[in-house]
């Protein structure tokens, strides 16, 4: 395999045939999939002379607690009919991490199409995302909103900016690169938005966008709703329930620290009622989303976890070393490492005596320190081992909101 950064001028058609072939775009949705990559980095592979595999990233940040963390976000990563079981996708994937991590991110993020083939490069899972689909007409909001603005695909400069300035919460990512946000707002069948503005008529304060609307009815699909405050959260909300005369169901990711099914009149009744049929209302939970930490000692130092203290020799194994060329300018973050967690967290390389040892992959442990499971559960189903008293420390001190992802890549 030849791997190389992607040339438009050499590599755009073989780019477009690979992601109609996956079924990513159809026939004519070519220059949407260029608008996507010119916000990406991309790594082409070559097998027998002609391009058969690409993977793309961009830059953005994490949010853990109070911080943002430089991020990477890995955005899509496919082999053409030809190129499947050569090991091209593995390889794409880890050299372009070891890029990103060469040049500052902390942290690397994909959304997987299976469970367990990216925890091979060292990636844990993230925590369940609840989908709800609704009847618009049952939100019980005390809320009558102003009219708003009505947003289109040409608005994609606002509607990228509200996202940057969003509230945000735990595990949260943001992309910086408007660009994406413009290819998916042009992917959007029959996509429409709907927003405010600030009184200087110059920013987006608060909007949603729906990403799908099928018909006169419905269903309707919100790809993401941008607020600063929950005031505004409940105005949309209650834009969206305006929608209710005619639009007969409306599927939402749930927001951070809130529970939708508060707001919903009878949400059981409405089940019953809708079961099996085209509007039913549902509740769905899907883990879809992967992270790893790419500089442990980083990642470490801009930890505050005021609920104590524990520290522990640390044994972490990275496997995506085995898919990195020998030039690759990081090598994954294996080693042995003495790590403290609490007020003040940091990891030195190298164990210090009489403390207990805690035994990991990096995917494990990811998931630990960013709140996805406790140690103790993750010792019952992922890759970490370690005394029961050092565990339960752990659980003590990583008391950690549930993080939510709340923006595809």
């Amino acid at each position: 395999m030849i791997h190389r950064l992607y040339d438009r001028e050499r590599d755009q058609k073989d780019c477009h045939r690979i992601w109609r072939e996956v079924g990513w775009i159809d026939k004519d949705q070519g220059k949407i999939m260029d608008t996507f990559l010119a916000g990406c980095r991309v790594l082409v592979g070559d097998l027998n002379g002609r391009l058969e595999s690409l993977a793309v990233s961009s830059p953005g940040s994490l949010r853990y607690l109070e911080q943002d963390l430089p991020f990477c976000a890995v955005c899509g990563v496919t082999t053409g009919y030809a190129g499947r079981k050569q090991g091209l996708a593995g390889r794409l994937t880890a050299e372009l991490i070891a890029l990103d991590a060469a040049e500052g991110a902390l942290v690397a993020g994909l959304g997987m199409f299976e469970q367990g083939y990216y925890d091979r490069l060292g990636f844990g899972t993230g925590s369940y995302e609840s989908w709800i689909g609704l009847d618009p007409s049952s939100l019980k909001i005390d809320i009558h909103p102003p009219a708003p603005i009505r947003l289109t695909k040409d608005d994609y400069v606002l509607v990228h900016r509200s996202r940057l300035r969003r509230l945000q919460a735990h595990g949260n990512t943001t992309l910086f690169r408007e660009e994406l946000t413009r290819a998916e707002m042009e992917w959007s069948k029959k996509g429409f938005g709907l927003g405010y503005m600030d009184p200087d008529g110059e920013n987006l304060t608060h909007h949603f966008w729906c990403g799908h609307a099928e018909g006169e009815n419905g269903p309707y699909s919100v790809s993401w709703m941008s607020y600063t405050d929950y005031f505004q959260f409940l105005e949309l909300l209650a834009l969206i329930r305006n929608l209710g005369d005619q639009v007969s169901l409306v599927r939402l990711n749930e927001p951070p620290a809130i529970q939708i099914q508060d707001l919903i009149r009878t949400p059981f009744r409405h089940m019953r009622k809708t079961r099996k049929s085209k509007f039913e209302t549902s509740h769905q939970a899907l883990a879809y989303w992967q992270i790893r930490i790419c500089d442990l000692e980083k990642c470490m130092a801009k930890t505050f976890l005021p609920w104590g203290i524990v520290s522990f020799n640390l044994e972490l194994k990275d496997p995506i070393e085995e898919y990195l060329e020998k030039d690759a300018p990081w090598r994954g973050i294996a080693g042995s490492y003495t790590v403290t967690l609490g007020p003040e967290s940091r990891a030195e390389k190298g164990h210090r005596s009489g403390l207990p040892v805690l035994e990991a992959s990096v995917g494990a442990f990811t998931r630990m320190w960013f709140g996805v499971r406790p140690a103790s559960g993750l010792a019952v189903t992922d890759d970490l081992a370690g005394p029961e008293d050092l565990l339960k420390q752990l659980d003590e001190v990583l008391r950690l909101p549930t993080p939510s992802n709340d923006w595809e890549y």
